[in-house]
C-alpha cells in the first residue's frame, strides 16, 4: 500500500475521522492480558516504521490522538524505532494523556548497564515515570540468547520490574520460535509479542505440507504459542499484515479484516499490534476490532493454507533477519 500523503490529505483526514469517532469515543473490547490482570484493548497502536512514515511530530501525533479517540489504549513504540523518535512523538501525547493507556515499550540493549541506562532515557522520551511493559527486543537465534544469558539482561529487565520503571516485562521475536520457545520456559517473564499471522502458520513441516523455509520450518503458533498459553503469559500478536504485504496495494477485498480476525481469533492472543501507515488503515482496523467475533476454527484453516500458499515464502524471507528499527 502506499504510505505517502499529502499534509492537507493528512489533516483532512484526522478531522474526518476524529468527527467519526465521536466526541465521546465508544471503547473497544478488552481481554485479560495473561496473569498480568491488565485488560487493555485487543487493538494496539504499533508506533514504529508505520508511525514513522508520517515523518514528522505534528502529523505523528495526529495519528496518536485519532487512534486514542477511536477506542484504542494500548500504544506499542521501541527505543529503537528512529533511535528514539517514536518514543519521544508518543511522549508528547502521554504528556497529557497518559490515564488510561496501556503503554508499551522494548530495549535491544543487551548488556545489564544499557538496559538500565536506556530505560532512563526511554521514560524521559516517554514523559512518564514508568510503562506498563517493557519487552527485551527481537530475540533472534541462539547466540543471541546466549548473549542475553551472559550479559545478565534479563536481570536488568527483572530489576526494571522490582524498581516499578515497569509494571510488568516481556520477550518479543519473529526470527526464531523455538529460541522464543526455550527463553519463555527459561525466564521469569509476564507477556510475549510474537510473529503471530495466518500466512506464517499455514505451510509447516510435519502436516502434509510442504517445508517452505528450512531455517524456519515451524510457526510461532505451534511452537512458542503454547509455552506462552501455559505459562499464562500475556499474549501480544504482531506482524499480523506482515508490514501490508499481505495486502497488496490497490486491493480491495476483505484480507485486512480477516488477518485481524484470526490473529486476534488464535487461542490465548489478548491483543494485536497493527501499524497504520493511512488513516484509512486505522479506521478499517478499529471497525474490526469493535465488531469483533471469533473465526470459526475450520474457517482459520482455509484461510490460512490459502494465503500461506501466496505470500509465505517471501514473508519468512523477510523476517529471518528482520529488525524493528
Amino acid at each position: 500500500m502506499n504510505s505517502a500523503i499529502s499534509r492537507r490529505t493528512f489533516l483532512g483526514g484526522a478531522v474526518a475521522s476524529v468527527a467519526a469517532a465521536g466526541a465521546s469515543t465508544q471503547s473497544l473490547p478488552t481481554r485479560t492480558l495473561g496473569r498480568t490482570g491488565a485488560t487493555p484493548t485487543i487493538l494496539a497502536l504499533g508506533c514504529g516504521s508505520r508511525l514513522l512514515s508520517y515523518g514528522d511530530q505534528d502529523r505523528a501525533v495526529e495519528t496518536i490522538e485519532m487512534a486514542l479517540d477511536s477506542g484504542v489504549a494500548y500504544l506499542d513504540t521501541a527505543q529503537g524505532y528512529g533511535n528514539g523518535r517514536s518514543e519521544t512523538w508518543v511522549g508528547a501525547v502521554m504528556k497529557n494523556r497518559r490515564d488510561g493507556i496501556f503503554l508499551a515499550t522494548k530495549t535491544q540493549a543487551r548488556t545489564y548497564d544499557d538496559v538500565l541506562s536506556r530505560m532512563d532515557e526511554s521514560l524521559k522520551r516517554l514523559n512518564v515515570d514508568h510503562v506498563d511493559l517493557l519487552h527485551l527486543h527481537s530475540l533472534q537465534g541462539e547466540n543471541d540468547l546466549a548473549a542475553v544469558e551472559k550479559e545478565r539482561v534479563m536481570e536488568a529487565l527483572y530489576r526494571v520490574r522490582d524498581e516499578k520503571m515497569a509494571r510488568f516485562i516481556g520477550i518479543t521475536s519473529h526470527t526464531d520460535p523455538e529460541v522464543l520457545a526455550e527463553a519463555l520456559e527459561r525466564y521469569d517473564v509476564d507477556c510475549t509479542q510474537m510473529a503471530l499471522n495466518a500466512a506464517l502458520q499455514g505451510m509447516q513441516n510435519g502436516q502434509g505440507k510442504m517445508v517452505i523455509n528450512p531455517s524456519m520450518p515451524t510457526a510461532f503458533e505451534e511452537v512458542a504459542l503454547p509455552v506462552a498459553r501455559k505459562k499464562n503469559l500475556g499474549v501480544i500478536a504482531m506482524k499480523v499484515f506482515g508490514q501490508e504485504d499481505l495486502v497488496p496495494a490497490g486491493s480491495e477485498s476483505d484480507h485486512p479484516k480477516r488477518l485481524l480476525r484470526y490473529s486476534l481469533s488464535l487461542p490465548g492472543v489478548a491483543v494485536a499490534v497493527v501499524g497504520c501507515p493511512q488513516h484509512d488503515h486505522l479506521r478499517q482496523n478499529v471497525a474490526t476490532a469493535r465488531a469483533f467475533e471469533p473465526m470459526p476454527k475450520q474457517e482459520m484453516e482455509r484461510f490460512s493454507k490459502e494465503i500461506a500458499e501466496r505470500y509465505k515464502v517471501a514473508l519468512d524471507r523477510k523476517f529471518q533477519d528482520h529488525i524493528d528499527a
